[in-house]
């Protein structure tokens, strides 16, 4: 955590937006400022009011299905997962007491915790396991993609069954969704809150009967800021109506408002990255791409671009994961002559970016300049979204800058599998092939060794140049709230360590 005066951005409120989960629109306010009068007038009245958080009543609250952001943000509170994801993206079990995995690795039985039931005193079984983790895997779901490798799930009396179409040893993982009770725009959760309505007004009423136990949970009841514009959250969170803000930040939006605020930060799984066109060109030949991976200064682009709300990285792994080989890294880091090395002075390259993300556009422009320094010409081409997107079908660029949010198992398969997704590099070899298998098949020590031998591989070949991680960040009135741990998928991971002033 970081406590410091900032200038609010155009953000992309996450908890505020009610887009779909990714990328969403920024929105801005004119630049307000206050005299000392009344910025104290304004800092009394936010004490005063009570910990709030914004909803969006007229959108879904399923944890699955909702559209809204902030009230996925609400979704720890209301449900729980068979597992939760720490910080380093390593596994804990929830609502999973123990589990087994068949020999050939594509079939898990979930054995569930006696005693846990939901808000309405409903047991939870295996079969509504089961029903919410098929109703994840809806195409409508959030979590659809990450669960395309599933191909069954059942569920009796305390156990769940979930059958693989291909190992994966890391298959909780991937299990951090919350389990609801059905499939309706506000369904019953396991977790310690309940969701209820009074006298017109949203709140979230602390479980008595919750299985975990409320005793050391103080907020008994959390107000529901009602919200149905994304627009409003910002001057709710500036006078105080909304207590915390959930927020993407970055080093190059237009300014917003000012004030003294909170910053609480976490590790996300969201990769930017270099990738390049590998079947004609420049970029075709290994050495080059990697010598242009190390021409990259990381830590400028973060520092200066993302303000430093992101996590340098020369593999696509996160540098806090267990995968992260530090020596590994250090083989691709900042190092112009490598570039210069190559006889390439003067050739020219074009790198496309989406010019809707100004981040992203500002990161093209810092990219070009370190490969210019290295004697490269680059002309960086800004592209509304549908037509970058068409430019990398066709495969028309050297070089183009992207975003990914990698599933916390860091299967890289869609980026680097001569069948991948998101492949526009057309990056076609056997041998990577071979080691994604070995890695989604393995558990523990061989699954870390596995990841050892295909990151080797990846720097050897460089299909992709890794930039950064972001960071996810929650905004909060100065001195409200203290303790916040927040990680990635739940802001309110150690909720009973809080401090609400």
């Amino acid at each position: 955590m970081r406590r410091f005066p900032i200038l609010l951005l155009a953000l992309i409120l996450l908890l505020a937006g009610c887009g779909n989960t990714g990328d969403g629109s920024s929105s801005s306010s004119g630049s307000q400022s206050s005299g000392s009068a009344s910025s104290s007038s304004q800092e009394e009245s936010k004490n005063t009011q009570p910990f709030t958080l914004a909803a969006y009543p007229a959108y879904s609250f399923h944890p699955a299905l909702s559209t809204s952001q902030a009230n996925l943000t609400l979704a720890p509170l209301l449900y729980e997962s068979l597992f939760t994801l720490s910080s380093s993206f390593e596994a804990s079990p929830q609502l999973c007491q123990s589990y087994t995995v068949s020999a050939d690795g594509l079939t898990w039985t979930f054995q569930l915790r006696s005693g846990v039931t939901f808000s309405d005193g409903t047991p939870l079984t295996g079969e509504i396991v089961a029903q919410a983790l098929q109703t994840a895997k809806d195409p409508a779901s959030r979590y659809a993609n990450r669960l395309a490798n599933v191909s069954g799930v059942s569920g009796s009396g305390e156990q769940v069954v979930v059958t693989l179409s291909a190992p994966n040893g890391a298959l909780p993982t991937l299990l951090d969704i919350p389990i609801a009770l059905d499939s309706s725009d506000r369904p019953l959760g396991t977790g310690p809150y309940v969701l209820v309505e009074e006298g017109g007004k949203l709140y979230l009423n602390l479980r008595g009967d919750w299985w975990q136990g409320a005793s050391n949970l103080t907020l008994q009841q959390i107000p529901l800021a009602t919200m149905t514009q994304k627009e409003q959250v910002a001057p709710a969170f500036h006078s105080g109506e909304v207590t915390p803000i959930h927020a993407a930040i970055t080093g190059s939006n237009d300014l917003g408002y000012s004030g003294s605020y909170e910053v609480w930060e976490y590790n996300t799984t969201g990769l930017i990255y270099l990738g390049f066109q590998t079947t004609h060109g420049v970029c075709q030949d290994p050495e080059v791409r990697q010598a242009i991976a190390k021409a990259i200064d990381r830590s400028a682009v973060t520092d200066s671009i993302y303000a430093r709300h992101a996590t340098p990285s020369t593999l696509p792994v996160h540098p806090d994961s267990v995968f992260y080989d530090q020596a590994l890294a250090q083989t691709l880091e900042f190092d112009l002559s490598a570039l210069r090395d190559k006889g390439l002075e003067g050739k020219s390259l074009t790198l496309l970016v989406n010019i809707e993300d100004m981040a992203k556009s500002a990161a093209a422009n810092r990219i070009a300049q370190d490969l210019e320094n290295a004697g490269l010409r680059v002309t960086v081409e800004r592209l509304a979204w549908e037509d970058y997107v068409k430019a990398l079908e066709r495969g028309q660029f050297d070089l183009y800058l992207a975003e990914v949010y990698l599933t916390a198992d860091f299967d890289l398969t869609a980026l680097i599998s001569s069948q991948g997704a998101l492949n526009y590099g057309g990056w076609n070899d056997t041998a990577v092939t071979t080691l994604l298998e070995q890695v989604r098949a393995a558990q523990g020590e061989q699954r870390t060794s596995g990841m050892a031998r295909l990151l080797n591989y990846l720097n050897q070949n460089v299909p992709i140049a890794p930039i950064c991680f972001r960071e996810g960040t929650v905004l909060t009135q100065y001195d409200r709230v203290e303790n916040l741990s927040p990680v990635q998928g739940n802001v309110f991971a150690n909720l009973s360590q809080w401090t609400v002033k």
